[in-house]
């Protein structure tokens, strides 16, 4: 599982991440998180709004920092 965490590097993008490691190691996932800062790819994605949150490459969670147990919701 590939999870990407869209975001130019702000604050909430950085929490996003946080929350989305802490949602894997609590589900007991095997995942690789990649922080994608590039606004052109960002923008390929279809997100208009930061932070987003994708899983193998389609969009689940776009504008707001999800909590731990959101993003485990949306792994599963």
């Amino acid at each position: 599982m590939k999870i990407q965490i869209l975001g130019t590097g702000c604050p909430s993008c950085t929490k996003l991440a946080e929350n989305a490691k802490q949602a894997i190691k609590e589900a007991g996932l095997d995942a690789e998180i990649e922080k994608v800062t590039d606004i052109n790819q960002i923008t390929a994605f279809g997100v208009m709004m930061t932070p987003a949150l994708a899983v193998d490459g389609t969009v689940k969670i776009v504008g707001k920092v999800a909590s731990p147990e959101e993003i485990k919701k949306v792994l599963k």
